[in-house]
């Protein structure tokens, strides 16, 4: 079972404390020769007994990286992200559950039984990749939440913004109104290699700045219901809390974001994955600059390709991205792809596992020329497409634009763009539909499925429209005209 770590509720969180003599014992049972020549008794012991071959000093120095320095050095760039979240019933009887079976006993006799609405809190993790006070997290860490607090190492805290999230790649950008901050550097995930170290830093279980070590165990790892993120597989220890923290190569490099786990129990098990910081930073940049992540598609289904269908097709060994099914009229049907067809190569990338497709046709530029070898009827041919947008569930609208942050109040919605062919279909001149709202957005009756045609009396046909037009009101007020039931309306949004 996969399980995204993210902020698992710390007044929830339950930790085992074994005793420190117990750990010692099993560690120095289990441990070389080198961990005891630190023990004077084991020392003197070792005098007195028969020589035995022990591995040179160069071999350990080589086998035991120095993690200290490298925390030292960029650790101070790792933030806390603690989330209070929407409101969630609690029982005021002590140690109850509001799904507690017992609990039905007071329904059944007609004795409602007395709840507190408690808000929902967790805790994440973050790094600072700008000075001014741009943070990455993850998209699940900072979900649905009402409140975000960032704290940095060294104790200071701020109320963080979310700039954007994108639920496809599980990333999410933040904004503190700070300067001259610690940032990371960010490094190639393309340059790592299994068996090389990394390092983690994050807050699990509420534990900040924690520090735990291991390997690549694997990279381009395809993870269910995830196109977009060929995941980084490792083994090192991450736990609920470590979400949306920095995964850190030997140079000091991040290298990609922690995010989920393979676990049976909600625990650690030896599998951790994380996003590459390439899929990460290409994310962060879209969502500060217009608001919205795009991603383009060129209308195919796909399949692996196993030896057995690699034998059939005349493969000489299983590679590429087998076609199941081409789209009429799409970008795939009208650069010639047929059913049956292998893609090898896009751009000159060459498609080891169909998984390593979507991601690569996602990164292009809707209506650029992107050129595919496919594998047909014994030979390699060449076939352009021009692949388009995809239409997306929806990015948030930025709480606060991140150079003026005290100028406007969250609106509190969540947008996308309208598609050719939904425009058609409910005839309308508007450009944005609103796929959720809250906050003072839901108090002000703006409901989904409304189509967002101005603010303040002007048109907006963007995100960054929208986002500008709300940012430049003068007033505590904000005048949504929207589309409803072929009907506009004035929706009158309180931000301040």
């Amino acid at each position: 079972m996969l399980v995204r770590q993210n902020q698992a509720p710390f007044n929830r969180a339950r930790a085992t404390v074994v005793s420190a003599a117990t750990v010692l014992g099993i560690a120095l049972a289990g441990c070389s020769g080198s961990f005891a020549d630190n023990n004077p008794a084991t020392q003197v012991a070792a005098a007195n007994a028969p020589a035995v071959a022990t591995a040179s000093p160069r071999t350990t120095a080589a086998a035991l990286p120095d993690f200290a320095s490298l925390v030292e050095q960029y650790g101070g760039a790792v933030v806390n992200v603690a989330v209070v979240g929407k409101s969630q019933p609690t029982s005021d009887i002590p140690g109850m559950s509001p799904n507690d079976p017992f609990s039905d006993f007071f329904r059944r006799f007609g004795q409602p039984m007395p709840r507190n609405q408690q808000p929902a809190r967790g805790e994440g993790s973050g790094f600072i990749v700008s000075s001014d006070g741009v943070i990455l997290t993850n998209a699940h860490v900072v979900a649905d939440a009402d409140e975000v607090t960032v704290k940095t190492t060294d104790r200071r805290e701020y109320t963080a913004k979310v700039v954007g999230v994108d639920e496809a790649t599980d990333v999410a950008v933040l904004k503190i109104n700070a300067k001259n901050l610690p940032t990371v550097k960010i490094g190639d995930p393309a340059k790592l290699r299994p068996g090389e170290w990394v390092i983690a830093i994050g807050s699990p279980f509420g534990f900040e700045n924690s520090v735990t070590a291991g390997i690549v165990s694997a990279t381009s790892r395809p993870m269910p219901g995830s196109n977009y993120a060929p995941f980084i597989q490792t083994d090192v220890p991450v736990n609920p809390g470590n979400s949306g923290g920095p995964l850190f190569n030997m140079n000091g490099e991040v290298v990609g974001i922690n995010s989920q786990i393979y676990s049976r129990n909600g625990g650690y098990m030896g599998l951790s994955f994380a996003i590459p910081i390439d899929v990460a930073s290409n994310v962060q940049q879209q969502l500060v600059s217009t608001g919205k992540v795009t991603r383009s598609r060129i209308g195919v289904s796909i399949q692996d390709v196993n030896a057995q269908l690699a034998e059939s097709f005349g493969l000489d060994r299983p590679k590429g991205a087998l076609v199941g099914m081409v789209e009429d009229d799409g970008p795939g049907a009208k650069a010639g792809i047929k059913a049956g067809d292998v893609i090898l190569k896009v751009d000159g990338t060459e498609i080891e596992q169909s998984s390593q497709l979507p991601g690569l046709i996602a990164g292009k530029k809707p209506g650029s020329t992107v050129n595919l070898d496919v594998w047909r009827d014994g030979s390699i041919k060449r076939l352009s497409a021009k692949p388009v947008e995809i239409a997306e569930k929806g990015t948030k609208v930025a709480n606060r634009d991140s150079a003026q942050s005290d100028e406007t109040a969250k609106l509190g919605l969540v947008v996308r763009p309208l598609q050719k062919q939904e425009k058609q279909q409910v005839e309308t001149n508007g450009d944005l539909v609103v796929e959720n709202s809250d906050g003072p957005a839901a108090a002000a009756g703006v409901q989904r499925g409304d189509i967002i045609l101005g603010v303040n009396g002007k048109p907006v046909k963007s995100v960054e429209e929208l986002k500008t037009a709300a940012r430049n009101t003068k007033g505590k007020v904000v005048a949504l005209l929207i589309e409803r039931d072929s009907a506009q309306i004035f929706v009158p949004v309180r931000i301040g």
